[in-house]
């Protein structure tokens, strides 16, 4: 992209900005054009790989926010670690940004709230499930919000890889800040996903700027390798394992099923290849842990299922292997992005079994019940509310369906109840509080495909990636321009 002329029109600050914290003597296009756009008081939506520097695009027009002013940069992070990691950071080079989450004890949390209240941090990193929280509330009510940057922006739109429902209702905290400059960013938005974007952040696409940088990592080799059981995956492992151009840095192997990522880790203990295994059933502090070994380089290789990777800004990491078919070309390019973030060669191999697929399939009807299933739910917890109280999701999961008490329909269904206001939290006892009648949109098995059929097309798109007989990157460009 042609760095655009800004004349007497550019503002110097960024730049010295840049200079002054980061130590860079120039901006990567279109970070300088962003950032102008933005501190401007014009909306952006930003599309950029992984690692090229999007967080700088919210981070200093924070910092040039005056020392005295009540103004703040507010960002929105779905996860505790990256904002973690984020702040440290930043902290590191004396710019005074904080966060609130879920990891602060009471005394903390009310502890952050004086300060923010008092006006200090220019910078403050918080989930979107921070606005249900009426002292939050209030405290930010004593702040500018000046920009709101939604990170991980495709957690907002419902066709988004990782749909999170409180991201939903970023139109209802926007109107709560007074409509205030946004700031939306991804490494991965579909044309119809950022459309999407756009109507939960209640703005118009011709009020908010594409910046949109495409999927060029030229560094990267992409390779899909077709096998056909366990065995001939195990043994492409350890082929992938030694070579030798790619033995330099780290190793991250994904996988969907816990259990299959635990039976190839005793497998590869078998064969003496030293790894950590990271997945979600994992207590909190273990996973910590992990990852923090795998940041400094104390551990090398990692099983691990998506759970892992957001936050995880590891410059050197040589390989990344999908032992089963990611969902979708969203989150394997996620994934995949990962990889060579130092710009050195690095390369990315999905080991393709068709039997794999299933796994998906069932995935994708776990994430969509029908209005019969919604139904079912909605009754239960109306009827016989006391006895889900006393015993429980299990109890109620139970209830609904004894086919398998792995079936995940439930929580699916509890986390878009609780997205629309129909109860009152995702967790209990506030999921089993019911304060209104069910939406007519879970009562209409049409509109519930259509959600249905659009993962179902997801999936088969990373079908469509495999058959790929030409350029795989010019593939991941088509399906993430058109």
């Amino acid at each position: 992209m042609e760095r655009p002329d800004f004349g007497s029109n550019r503002n110097p600050i960024p730049l010295a900005l840049l200079s002054q914290h980061f130590g860079y003597s120039d901006f990567r296009p279109p970070q300088d054009e962003i950032i102008q756009q933005v501190m401007a008081g014009r909306h952006a939506m930003v599309v950029m790989p992984t690692g090229m520097g999007k967080s700088l695009c919210y981070q200093i027009p924070a910092l040039a926010i005056p020392p005295t002013s009540r103004e703040l940069v507010l960002v929105l992070s779905p996860l505790v670690a990256l904002m973690q990691d984020q702040v440290d950071s930043l902290r590191r080079r004396g710019i005074d940004a904080t966060l609130i989450n879920s990891s602060l004890d009471r005394e903390q949390r009310l502890q952050r709230y004086r300060e923010v209240s008092e006006g200090q941090y220019r910078l403050l990193y918080v989930t979107p499930e921070r606005f249900r929280k009426p002292d939050f509330m209030d405290v930010i009510g004593e702040r500018e919000v000046s920009l709101l940057a939604v990170d991980e922006a495709h957690c907002v739109s419902q066709w988004g890889h990782d749909f999170r429902p409180d991201y939903s209702r970023l139109a209802e905290i926007r109107a709560a800040l007074g409509e205030p400059t946004t700031i939306a960013l991804t490494a991965t938005a579909t044309k119809e996903c950022r459309t999407d974007i756009y109507r939960q952040l209640n703005i118009s696409a011709d009020e908010i700027r594409l910046f949109h940088e495409g999927i060029a990592r030229p560094n990267l080799l992409l390779n899909v390798q077709e096998v056909w059981d366990e065995t001939e995956k195990l043994d492409a492992i350890e082929s992938i394992l030694k070579d030798s151009q790619y033995q330099s840095g780290g190793v991250i192997i994904y996988f969907s099923l816990i259990k299959t990522l635990e039976r190839f880790s005793d497998l590869l203990l078998g064969r003496e290849v030293d790894h950590v295994v990271y997945h979600g059933d994992l207590p909190r502090q273990k996973r910590r842990r992990i990852q923090e070994e795998f940041m400094s380089g104390q551990a090398d290789m990692v099983l691990a299922t998506n759970a892992f990777g957001m936050g995880v800004d590891k410059e050197d990491i040589r390989i990344v292997i999908h032992a089963e078919t990611p969902g979708s070309v969203e989150s394997y390019y996620q994934e995949i992005g990962r990889a060579g973030r130092d710009g050195n060669p690095s390369v990315c191999v999905w080991l393709y079994d068709q039997n794999d697929l299933m796994t998906q399939m069932q995935f994708i009807e776990w994430a969509n019940p029908d209005a019969a299933f919604y139904s079912r739910v909605y009754t239960l917890l109306t009827d016989r509310n006391e006895q889900c109280r006393a015993f429980g999701l299990d109890w109620m999961n139970d209830q609904l369906q004894r086919v398998s008490r792995h079936d995940h329909r439930l929580a699916t269904a509890i986390a878009m109840l609780d997205r629309v206001g129909v109860i009152a939290g995702p967790r209990p006892p506030e999921c089993y509080q019911v304060n209104a009648p069910l939406p007519s949109r879970f009562k209409d098995d049409e509109q519930l495909a259509e959600k249905k059929r659009r993962d179902q097309q997801r999936l088969y798109a990373m079908v469509e990636y495999a058959a790929e007989a030409g350029d795989r990157k010019e593939f991941l460009n088509r399906y993430f321009l058109d």
